[in-house]
């Protein structure tokens, strides 16, 4: 894979600007986007996504402005596992739904609107990709981390969560931007979410009538070569996890009959 402006600071918007990661693979697509967000007035901004404990990269991020806030989205590694090192450099606290990854200040809450960099942000808790897994309303932007993504879909945990977090997703202003945790920008999320919920009910439709041929009992691993037959056997393995939420949730529903 190839990007355009990996360690190139690219404004997005008024408000947000992005920094590529150099670390590409069929589960990060071109990269981590770590996003740097400040109002006009401001004299710090907000970090989202540190990325990896990539020095060359996080050494960038830190010479982009001063920061006083960073907040990751999930505790994914690829998200996270660089920001105790840059928060430490840049002198700023961490914030996450996941108390554990924070540092010198409190855990996020679903629906908590705190202000930071000079604008306000709003949580919302929209589990799924990852229990923790949270995205930030600000300046009518929507910074999804791997909730949604800018082009593909995500590997899941648990599909009911996921299900209902896009239910929420779908209630926003038509319109309202994306910036995602790779990937490019997305003109109207809520119209992004609507197809990933329609995409997830025929993924779930398809798991059916695998298990009519394969047997309720069939594994994930064989559901997938049902299911994802036409897809690169690379995409297999994520596929598999993805598989492995959707059985859980239809087994969960028919245990619930």
């Amino acid at each position: 894979m190839t990007a355009p402006a990996y360690g190139v600071l690219r404004r997005v918007s008024e408000t947000a600007q992005v920094l590529l990661e150099n670390n590409p693979s069929t589960m990060t697509l071109e990269g981590t986007n770590s996003w740097v967000l400040r109002g006009p007035d401001a004299s710090a901004a907000v970090v989202v996504d540190p990325g990896y404990r990539d020095l060359e990269h996080l050494e960038k991020l830190a010479a982009v402005d001063a920061v006083e806030l960073v907040v990751l989205t999930h505790h994914h590694p690829d998200h996270a596992e660089g920001a105790p090192w840059f928060a430490e450099g840049v002198g700023a606290p961490i914030r996450a739904f996941d108390a554990s990854l924070c540092v010198g200040a409190p855990a996020l809450a679903d629906g908590e609107v705190f202000t930071a960099g000079g604008l306000e942000f709003r949580v919302l808790h929209t589990p799924g990709h990852t229990d923790d897994s949270v995205s930030l309303h600000v300046a009518g932007q929507i910074l999804t981390g791997d909730t949604i993504l800018g082009r593909g879909t995500t590997v899941l945990k648990d599909l009911g969560d996921y299900l209902r977090s896009l239910r929420k997703l779908i209630e926003l202003p038509d319109g309202t931007p994306g910036l995602p945790g790779h990937g490019p920008e997305l003109a109207d999320l809520p119209a992004t979410a609507r197809e990933y919920l329609a995409h997830r009910e025929q993924r779930l439709d398809q798991v059916r009538s695998a298990l009519k041929v394969l047997g309720a009992d069939a594994s994930p691993r064989q559901v997938v070569e049902v299911v994802y037959a036409d897809v690169d056997r690379a995409l297999w393995a994520p596929a598999e996890l993805s598989v492995r939420a959707q059985l859980d949730y239809l087994r969960a529903s028919e245990d619930g009959r």
